[in-house]
């Protein structure tokens, strides 16, 4: 592919002007610019971060191209599906109907989807709001919508959709992978329901809930559910997928993001998702109480590695100096975003990436996207 590396600062309201080099502010432009080319070497066909320190400074850097057979690079202020970061944003709908009084984190699930979860051993009498945040509700994932097996499969159901009601219909044909309370196990399922339940308090979807409760209060002009619209909005990139070893990459820009609903279809910009989690970190968006909910973790096994623990809808992960960070990751078919804030909320980093597979995750994260997001957390400390 063309390689393609730039990198630009940007003045934020400090008015000490823009990032520095090694050893202050944001932190180096060489070092950010380097770890995105890593990413890019690594098997992403584009990359783009930045980096933002708590006087507003920013260092942005992207490497690769926006679209295989071109030359043109990745924009900067390119819109991205974040996938499964849209749990952060679902979780804090919830967490502030939670100090509103409307609903407990102990109530079950049955009492406001009476008869939902149900069937083949699922029981939403013995489930409750926080189980489902936190995945330990023992819920099995959603296993029968086609579409992300092959690259054929993926062009024939790209634009189909489906109802929440019907995609928890699926996972309940499943048994229970764990009993409810007891283990982390990651589900799609347990926000597909959050965001049933959103309604069920509210009388409004999730998704009118998060602009209402979030976008709008925030200012991210940029976040946005697009329901059944299959485009991106310009500016973006395109997106890839590898469906398997070897194969040919397929252009994944084009998909009903419907399906992903309240556990994966937001549509944002590297931009505001630091915003979002600043807000979130230092108390913009939760209450105290809510807020310590949030952000009391159980482990995660299959991430122990990278000293990975889970809240409700935020990941915690270690830092190589010391502390570490909260964030959640997001992966879509074709793209993947990483990145996340101190736990001071002095400094974040958030990364696009595009040109992904599952046989690709692992790797990719060990060589090249956890370390630039450690790299760019650590700097200045």
């Amino acid at each position: 592919m063309t390689a393609i590396a730039t990198v630009a600062v940007a003045t934020g309201s400090s008015p000490h002007g823009g990032g520095s080099g090694a050893g202050g502010g944001v932190g180096s432009r060489s070092t950010l610019q380097r770890d995105v080319d890593r990413v890019r070497d690594a098997g992403a066909i584009g990359v783009l971060a930045e980096v933002r320190d708590v006087d507003g400074r920013r260092v942005s850097a992207r490497s690769g191209v926006a679209e295989l057979g071109t030359s043109r690079p990745i924009p900067t202020d390119a819109h991205v599906r974040i996938g499964s970061a849209t749990k952060a944003f679902v979780a804090v709908v919830v967490l502030q109907l939670v100090g509103e009084g409307r609903l407990r984190l102990d109530d079950t699930v049955e009492r406001w989807l009476p008869g939902v979860v149900a069937g083949n051993g699922n029981d939403g009498s013995r489930i409750t709001v926080r189980q489902l945040l936190q995945h330990t509700s023992g819920l099995p994932q959603v296993f029968d919508l086609p579409g992300g097996e092959s690259a054929a499969d993926f062009r024939r159901y790209r634009l189909d959709s489906h109802s929440p009601e019907y995609i928890v219909r699926l996972a309940m044909a499943h048994p229970p992978v764990a009993e409810p309370g007891t283990t982390w196990v990651y589900s799609n399922t347990n926000y597909v329901l959050a965001g049933m339940l959103v309604r069920a308090v509210t009388g409004k979807t999730w998704d009118h809930e998060t602009m209402r409760r979030i976008t709008v209060p925030l200012g991210l002009d940029d976040t946005m559910v697009p329901r059944e619209n299959p485009l991106l909005p310009h500016p973006h990139s395109h997106t890839y997928r590898q469906f398997a070893p070897g194969e040919p990459w397929t252009d994944t820009t084009i998909v009903n993001m419907e399906d992903s609903g309240a556990e994966g279809s937001i549509v944002s910009t590297t931009r505001d998702l630091g915003e979002f989690l600043r807000a979130l970190v230092t108390g913009g968006l939760l209450a105290p109480a809510e807020l310590a909910e949030m952000q009391r973790t159980v482990p995660v096994p299959e991430f122990a590695e990278f000293g990975m623990r889970y809240g409700l809808g935020l990941m915690w992960f270690d830092l190589g100096c010391g502390g570490g960070y909260w964030t959640h990751w997001g992966d879509t078919l074709g793209a993947s975003t990483r990145g996340g804030i101190t736990a001071d909320g002095r400094r974040s980093v958030v990364v696009s990436v595009s040109g992904n597979g599952d046989h690709l995750g692992l790797p990719l994260e060990r060589l090249a996207l956890h370390p630039l997001v450690d790299n760019a957390l650590c700097r200045g400390r």
